[in-house]
């Protein structure tokens, strides 16, 4: 019995002795909670690729003129005379293509970041892609009455219709540096329009309405769409689909069923090959905001509008021999 008794307190002592006697005083032990790693910052499309500057922007200004180029050799050369159609056929054809990608690449991945809902669609997506309808529509059929060179110089015009409706709608309150630079632009498209030798008022008219069309949707996106951050190919995502609705609501109105008839005159390379072009205008796009800086794309697009209206119709006669190509046996 002593001999249990002993052995308990010999027991009690041992523990007593691995006990840790924590002083009131002294500073808290607790273990630190981990710190949180921040996110890794998201790594641009040309990043994820391993593109470069010299690489995407030569490829973005080819593609940027061959689009303009290509459709103004369908409409005149080939006398395609059907804007509307085509247009809506270039919207299908981004409608499934981003569809596409967004399936087998990572080229899509902004969609996730937009969380769309249904009133965020009716307020906003469906008026912009009226909107976007509209410029595209109109811009296109520019091209049946204007040079593709006297077109680009009318373009320039579509910062001033920003700033014009920007203050009319109290989005941007007028200086007078901004209207100097109004007054500069609208005197430099004057006198281009006095010295146009084929000067057509009804194309000069429709390309206005397409620069307002422009200018509006811009502003637009600035007001409504302020908040969310999408590249160019999320947003045609979002409005491929709905733009081509639109276009093919109108279609019967303007050209009717004639551009079906006569699409033999085409065949289906040049359809493919003439949206294909467009489409990966809109990737290009996406590749190029990751790549520079804003002045790098600024200068890069004071280039890709001087080449295009310097060159225009020294590089037609390449557009007009690639379809040939197709028709060949």
């Amino acid at each position: 019995m002593s001999s249990t008794h002993h052995d308990e307190e010999k027991h009690a002592e041992e523990q007593e002795m691995l006990q840790v006697k924590i002083p009131a005083n002294a500073p808290s032990t607790e273990l630190p909670s981990p710190v949180s790693a921040p996110p890794p910052k998201a790594t641009s499309t040309a990043a994820k690729y391993k593109l470069s500057s010299t690489v995407i922007i030569p490829i973005w200004i080819v593609l940027s003129s061959a689009v303009i180029i290509y459709n103004n050799y369908l409409y005149n050369t080939l006398n395609f005379k059907y804007p509307v159609f085509l247009v809506t056929w270039h919207l299908t054809f981004a409608a499934i293509g981003t569809r596409i990608l967004q399936r087998t690449t990572n080229l899509l991945d902004g969609v996730k970041d937009v969380h769309m809902t249904k009133d965020m669609f009716v307020r906003s997506i469906l008026p912009i892609g009226l909107l976007f309808s509209g410029s595209l529509i109109m811009s296109n059929t520019a091209y049946l009455y204007l040079s593709v060179s006297y077109i680009q110089m009318l373009k320039a015009f579509v910062p001033v219709a920003i700033l014009l409706i920007s203050w009319t709608f109290r989005v941007q309150e007028p200086n007078k540096k901004l209207a100097i630079i109004v007054f500069m632009i609208s005197t430099g498209v004057a006198l281009a329009s006095q010295g146009e030798l084929h000067f057509n008022l009804f194309g000069f008219l429709t390309q206005a309405a397409a620069v307002v069309f422009e200018a509006s949707r811009l502003v637009m996106i600035q007001i409504l769409l302020h908040n969310l951050k999408m590249d160019p190919l999320v947003s045609l995502h979002y409005y491929a689909p709905i733009c081509a609705i639109i276009n093919l609501f109108f279609l019967p109105f303007t050209e009717g069923l004639q551009p079906f008839y006569e699409l033999k005159k085409l065949g289906v390379l040049i359809l493919l090959s003439n949206a294909s072009v467009a489409f990966l205008l809109n990737v290009a796009a996406v590749f190029l905001v990751g790549v520079g800086s804003g002045l790098i794309l600024t200068l890069a697009g004071v280039f890709k509008e001087e080449s295009r209206i310097s060159h225009s119709d020294n590089l037609e006669p390449f557009v007009r021999f690639c379809p040939t190509i197709y028709r060949l046996p």
